[in-house]
């Protein structure tokens, strides 16, 4: 007996949905709340609210103080210039003599100069946002993006290390230590001096972030078994994750600045200890570590708290091959099969996550913006969930890959007043791109055998994550050709619907166990 598939058989006894069942899936998904909110939060923390530059109190008349601020035309608008001044001592002269700007003073002859006093920063919005309290402006604006980024680049770290580290120690262990990590991180970012050190603790937070996710979703994945698998992977992660999402704005909206909004999302965290005491550690991860007895009693105990009869002997002897990284290109058919689906897997990633990031600056309210980004998701993983339970995987990713790419292409052509229109077809575009991310996940654990499976899982999440560490300067890409953004996503997206033409199919096929039981795309 070697294969995961006698593991299906041997406790199969338990049933699907028992009280076990039960309250796996929902501690689960509920573990996934903090990385819904955790991920999107730096769409308020790092937000830029409008600034100019702070003058001093000096004796100047009326008419002076409003005008010091030079007027910009930006887009054919008419706005404040945000980095410079006309010079202090020049204007405070002309106001000493009594002369009028504009009438006695051509302002475009006088001489500026950058904001060496500071910032005013609008208080519309945010009481306060990093921006605001690290001046984030002007000569250091690359730092505001830049912010998003490292974060990013700890999720990419942490799904670099989280697979092999929860291959190695275990998946509960590194679920709970993985969310210490997060809660920590977020309240200590609170007392942070400087912008520096801020982005090392949003670095470790982000770490923590992600190793968080992909291991709830493995430990779900093992533990439950048939429909209620598919029903967790595609439903109850997603949906936990989506909901931690709506509720951000929420909080957004009532913490208007930075450090009681952080204060805030490291609260749920401390709540969520105590399941360690209620979630299992996977009982096939045990196997494989030839833990048999620890297993046992997993499974014995589930039995009793799903009131049925556990047979005498469980588990006999469990052997397995161990793979490495580089499996995933020595053959023509594996090969192909990982290149593309992590141009796949790269391509939802900097969509989702360039517009996701992108919500503050849809519509002139952040907080409304960024819930109907979220609330978005909640169609787009039903619909997923049903695709997994009734189409074909590959048919139904080539379809909300190009739903996503044709509806972002066509951003460029709506007219300038019509700007509902544009948001809908974002909208539209989030959609696809939202629902190709659970769709990806389950086929790529179908495509594999299961030796392989976490490794490639994670390798496909590092790519990934690339793409989310890119996806922050994506829409920095509009300074050079408003809509360059939403044409390269689309294009991205219609590359990767084309590529995906190539892969097998796996759908109400078996899980493949073995590397020669891997399936083959038929001629």
């Amino acid at each position: 007996m070697n294969t995961m598939q006698d593991y299906d058989d041997a406790t199969a006894f338990l049933g699907h949905w028992g009280p076990f069942q039960q309250s796996v899936f929902f501690l689960l998904s509920a573990s996934i709340l903090p990385n819904g909110f955790g991920a999107f939060s730096l769409v308020f923390l790092t937000d830029m609210p409008s600034h100019h530059c702070l003058v001093p109190e000096v004796n100047l008349t009326q008419e002076w103080n409003e005008a010091i601020i030079p007027i910009k035309v930006v887009n054919g608008k008419q706005e404040l210039s945000s980095c410079s001044r006309y010079r202090l001592d020049v204007v405070r002269n002309l106001s000493a003599q009594g002369y009028i700007p504009g009438r006695d003073v051509n302002l475009t002859d006088l001489e500026q100069e950058d904001c060496v006093d500071g910032w005013s920063y609008s208080k519309d919005i945010y009481r306060s946002t990093i921006v605001s309290e690290f001046d984030l402006v002007c000569g250091e604006q690359w730092k505001q993006p830049f912010t998003s980024t490292i974060y990013f680049l700890g999720v990419l770290a942490g799904s670099f290390i989280s697979g092999q580290v929860s291959d190695r120690f275990g998946r509960k262990p590194v679920l709970f230590a993985t969310l210490a990590i997060q809660t920590i991180f977020s309240f200590v970012g609170i007392f942070a001096p400087s912008w520096t050190v801020l982005s090392i603790i949003l670095f470790i937070s982000g770490l923590g972030q992600i190793s968080n996710y992909v291991s709830a979703f493995v430990l779900g994945t093992e533990i439950l078994a048939g429909n209620v698998r598919v029903l967790f992977s595609s439903l109850g992660v997603c949906m936990g994750f989506a909901l931690g999402y709506m509720m951000l704005p929420l909080f957004a909206y009532f913490l208007r600045d930075w450090k009681s909004l952080l204060l805030a999302l490291s609260v749920p965290g401390v709540i969520y200890l105590p399941a360690w005491w209620f979630i299992p550690e996977s009982p096939r991860w045990l196997l494989t570590q030839g833990r048999v007895e620890e297993a046992e009693a997993i499974v014995r105990h589930a039995a009793k708290k799903n009131k049925v009869e556990a047979p005498q002997v469980l588990f006999e002897d469990y052997n397995y091959e161990h793979y490495n990284v580089f499996y995933l290109l020595r053959t023509t058919n594996i090969r192909n099969t990982t290149v593309t689906l992590c141009l796949v897997w790269f391509t939802v990633s900097i969509g989702y996550f360039g517009l996701s990031l992108n919500t503050s600056r849809l519509h002139a309210n952040p907080y409304l913006s960024c819930f109907i980004a979220a609330a978005v998701e909640v169609p787009s993983y039903i619909s997923s969930w049903l695709a997994l339970r009734y189409l074909p995987r590959r048919l139904s990713v080539i379809c909300v890959l190009l739903l996503g790419g044709v509806s972002l292409y066509f951003v460029q052509l709506v007219p300038q007043g019509l700007s509902y229109l544009s948001i809908a077809l974002e909208m539209l575009g989030k959609y696809g791109l939202t629902a190709c991310t659970s769709l990806i996940f389950v086929y790529t654990a179908e495509l594999y055998p299961t030796v392989l499976r976490n490794t490639t899982t994670g390798v496909c999440a590092t790519l990934s994550r690339v793409g989310s560490c890119i996806a922050p300067f994506v829409f920095e890409l509009s300074v050079y050709f408003k809509y360059l953004p939403y044409i390269l996503l689309g294009t991205l997206a219609i590359v990767s619907a084309f590529a995906t033409f190539f892969l097998p199919e796996s759908f109400g096929r078996p899980l493949p166990q073995t590397i020669e039981q891997m399936h083959k795309k038929e001629r």
